[in-house]
């Protein structure tokens, strides 16, 4: 994410990137869909534990919130003009160097938890954070108190160990990094540790126990898409580019692009064919491996043979009955 370090002081200086800047409001959007039920945290737990079933992170499920919530701070940000008059300001969400969790927590909307998110005793931390600077010297809210207390479950359930201290994660072994910001290869010591994880990773907001307070969000922008809830690894694995970009239209998903959504599936296929040997699953890599025309990428061919690999003992086909 070099992207970061090359904004510099911009990050934590407003006033730097959007010049005349004197106010961030900062702003909440929950996202847990609509229909999810009482006991939504278990159902995640047990669709990690189903090796061929594809689990996408449960913000990437619906509508890009990018656009969502950038649309709705927009709107906020005209009906503020329409009260006071004329003002400068610019919206954000998870699109600039903007340290959103500090700005949020400097709002009084929660507090840093030990996975770094940003967390409230009123939703835990399953919604998204968005801010308008503004040239308008509005009051200055309290910042909130932390309520994390002796509590590490989130450091002891986080598949890769990449939160390393509370308050401190390595980005470099992160299944949301990995699978989603990172563009090439991954470190084949942590492939097996991501499980069927193919989008993101929630563990940590699962293990939580502030997200027993989730809120559900009253938008169906969030509801779940057919085919990214729920999905077989081999039936997303079968998508062509194609039908990868007529799924993800309008999706967060799409901005990682066919390539990279075939090596996470190939990295998750391989953990599957690791722990069940089901043959089907070895039989579509093979094909996939077997038709150099049709295999351009390196990157994903490279992790579709790792995966094949990975059940040495394994077999294509079922053994005759003797």
């Amino acid at each position: 994410m070099g992207y970061m370090a090359a904004h510099g002081t911009r990050r934590a200086r407003p006033a730097e990137l959007v010049p005349g800047t004197l106010r961030v409001i900062s702003a909440r959007m929950d996202y847990l869909p609509r229909a999810a039920p009482a006991g939504w945290c278990e159902e995640e737990l047990q669709a990690l534990r189903a090796p061929q079933r594809a689990v996408v992170s449960v913000y990437a499920r619906g509508r890009d919130y990018h656009k969502v919530l950038r649309t709705r701070l927009q709107r906020l940000a005209e009906r503020l003009a329409a009260a006071v008059g004329p003002l400068g300001h610019r919206v954000f969400t998870d699109s600039a160097p903007v340290l959103e969790v500090e700005l949020a927590t400097r709002a009084g909307l929660g507090w840093r938890g030990k996975h770094t998110l940003a967390l409230t005793r009123e939703a835990g931390s399953m919604f998204f954070l968005g801010e308008i600077f503004i040239d308008l010297a509005l009051p200055v809210d309290g910042a909130a108190s932390a309520h994390c207390g002796s509590c590490n479950a989130c450091l002891a359930a986080c598949p890769t160990q990449a939160i390393v201290a509370p308050y401190r994660l390595d980005a470099r072994r992160c299944i949301s990094y990995l699978t989603i910001e990172h563009p090439g290869p991954i470190d084949p010591a942590l492939r097996p540790l991501m499980g069927n994880r193919i989008y993101g990773c929630d563990d940590c907001q699962l293990a939580c126990p502030w997200n027993k307070y989730a809120q559900r969000s009253p938008l169906p922008d969030f509801d779940p898409r057919p085919g990214l809830d729920g999905a077989g690894l081999l039936t997303l694995w079968a998508w062509d580019e194609a039908e990868f970009l007529r799924r993800t239209e309008g999706s967060a998903i799409r901005r990682i692009g066919h390539a990279r959504w075939r090596r996470n599936l190939a990295v998750a296929l391989g953990n599957a064919w690791r722990e069940t040997g089901d043959p089907a699953i070895a039989q579509a890599l093979a094909r996939y491996l077997a038709a150099p025309d049709e295999v351009p990428d390196a990157l994903v061919r490279e992790h579709a043979a790792w995966a094949l690999a990975q059940r040495a003992a394994g077999t294509l086909h079922d053994p005759e009955p003797t």
